[in-house]
């Protein structure tokens, strides 16, 4: 099953944090989520007043940096991801 996103919607695969112990051990069965992603796909823009599409700032591969409240969680397969709006994404990270 493929997932294309609408307006300015993208669906991201959000990374897991890895729990580190002070000796620099990591644990990574913890399944807390950081504010990390990679974007899968990405919808065709906002559709304006004018009828016209506005420009996604972002692309397919792009790693970013999301709000931690946003989004809606979606599941596809056994994999986890997330649909967020383009203003839920903070930063690419470069």
């Amino acid at each position: 099953m493929k997932i294309r996103p609408l307006g300015d919607n993208v669906l991201v695969k959000q990374v897991k944090a890895d729990e580190v112990t002070s000796f620099g051990l990591v644990l990574p069965e913890k399944d807390e989520k950081k504010a990390e992603a990679e974007v899968v796909s990405v919808g065709p823009g906002k559709l304006l007043k004018n009828g016209e599409r506005g420009a996604m700032e972002i692309k397919i591969g792009d790693k970013v940096l999301l709000k931690n409240w946003g989004g809606e969680k979606v599941e596809i397969g056994k994999e986890e991801f997330k649909i967020v709006s383009q203003e839920d994404i903070l930063a690419v990270l470069e």
